[in-house]
């Protein structure tokens, strides 16, 4: 695993996360990995959350699609046959 070092953090701060940390009954290691770990992958969650919105919407519009697998297969096998 690997280590990050934070130097020259305001004393308030520290002393907020190190509250905020007992209050849920951790110390403030831990939660500074799961707060860390939560901001590093935001952007996926959110990313994901936008392409399931957007799915929807688009299912709202023209209504379910039909699976184009099989399409893309005998296509495939077509252009192999070539």
């Amino acid at each position: 695993m690997g280590e990050v070092r934070v130097r020259n953090l305001n004393d308030e701060v520290v002393r907020e996360l190190r509250e905020q940390a007992r209050r849920k009954g951790m110390s403030l290691e831990s939660s500074l990995r799961d707060l860390l770990a939560e901001e590093a992958f935001r952007p996926r969650r959110e990313l994901s959350a936008r392409a399931r919105e957007l799915r929807d919407e688009i299912r709202g519009t023209v209504g379910e699609l039909d699976d184009s697998t099989p399409l893309i297969r005998a296509e495939r096998d077509r252009q192999s046959c070539s």
